[in-house]
């Protein structure tokens, strides 16, 4: 499906475009055959059943103490789902499902109309990739404009996940669904200059594998201040970040469904260059956000070669390998007659 504005493709139900007067600010290939060769970075991805990492590859425990082995696909720790995650599966959809309503965000303006939405299906049966339990996963994209008072238009996708567990044996499952695209608000071949605020510094610390450490602590590189919300410039190399910062500290706290919760701001994002502005927002209790390290994408069908640091990531989720770790376990755990959701939106423009 594509308009004008955004277009996604039934393959991991992947953002292909999100276009802000002519830049498309994230990164993709031009047909799903070149998404299914060459998408080792997870481009636009709807990553799930679990996004970030399992510990060990490897849930404890589940339905009366039962533990699930996945695939080790991320040195000894399973990533975003295993080897054939949701972002590398043939979604059903685009469906449209009429007209939407943005969500309530901060600083939401009166004059947005309702978007036009589609919808993307996924079957997950039993076992996928390790993981128990047979579940039906859904993802909305509404595609909308704002108006502000000087004239000016702001792109909105809004983005809607739901999941629950469908009959049979198993009671219990665990989900933790995130968007993988990787923005560039200039088009070209580097972050380098984008001037970003994180809306928090608290952080996981965690090993060299991934997988945290403790609970939340502030962040140790001083470009990201204390309590967030202090502007700072990605460089060509520095700062080098792949980390999950907490915007809810109290894990306990946080439903399975989080769509009831207020969108609040993860991100802002600006580049002097393009004057492109970009803001995410979430019902989530988290986000990964990423610099790109490790980006090594040859050049494919007239597209050129995107290396280190072409884009970064603004992942919302749960806490990572929260399904192993009993006070955090709640957040990700979905049981039989409930459902999973939570809600993201982008929001950007030129200047």
């Amino acid at each position: 499906m594509s308009n004008p504005t955004a277009s996604f493709i039934p393959l991991g139900a992947i953002i292909q475009s999100l276009d802000v007067t002519g830049t498309n600010i994230v990164l993709g290939f031009s047909s799903q055959k070149a998404y299914e060769s060459h998408n080792t970075c997870f481009f636009g991805e709807t990553i799930g059943r679990v996004a970030n990492r399992v510990k060990d590859a490897k849930i404890d425990s589940l339905n009366g103490g039962k533990s699930y082995t996945l695939a080790a696909n991320n040195g000894v720790n399973n990533l975003h789902g295993g080897v054939k995650g949701w972002g590398k599966k043939v979604w059903d959809g685009p469906k449209p499902v009429g007209i939407k309503e943005i969500p309530a965000f901060e600083g939401k303006s009166d004059k947005i109309d309702g978007g036009e939405s589609v919808q993307f299906t996924l079957v997950s049966e039993d076992g996928d990739e390790g993981f128990p339990g047979k579940v039906e996963a859904r993802v909305i994209y509404t595609v909308s404009k704002e108006k502000s008072e000087d004239g000016k238009e702001k792109v909105l996708l809004a983005i809607e996940y739901e999941a629950e567990l469908l009959d049979g044996e198993v009671e219990e499952t665990v989900i933790n669904m995130t968007n993988h695209s990787y923005f560039n608000l200039t088009g070209g071949p580097s972050i380098e200059g984008t001037i970003v605020t994180l809306a928090t510094n608290q952080y996981l610390p965690v090993d060299q594998g991934g997988i945290p450490t403790g609970g939340p602590a502030p962040f140790p590189d001083p470009v990201v201040k204390a309590g967030g919300n202090a502007p700072f410039t990605l460089g060509a190399v520095e700062p080098d970040i792949d980390d999950c910062f907490i915007v809810n500290e109290d894990p306990s706290s946080v439903p399975i469904d989080t769509r009831s919760l207020p969108l609040k701001k993860n991100l802002s994002a600006f580049h002097p260059e393009s004057k492109i502005h970009l803001e995410v927002y979430s019902t989530e209790p988290a986000f990964q956000f990423y610099t790109g390290k490790y980006i090594d994408i040859p050049a494919v069908d007239g597209v050129p070669a995107r290396k280190a640091r072409a884009g970064f990531c603004l992942e919302p989720s749960r806490w990572v390998n929260a399904c192993n770790v009993p006070e955090w376990k709640g957040q990700m755990l979905l049981k039989k007659g409930e459902k999973y959701g939570s809600k993201v939106l982008y929001r950007a423009w030129k200047e």
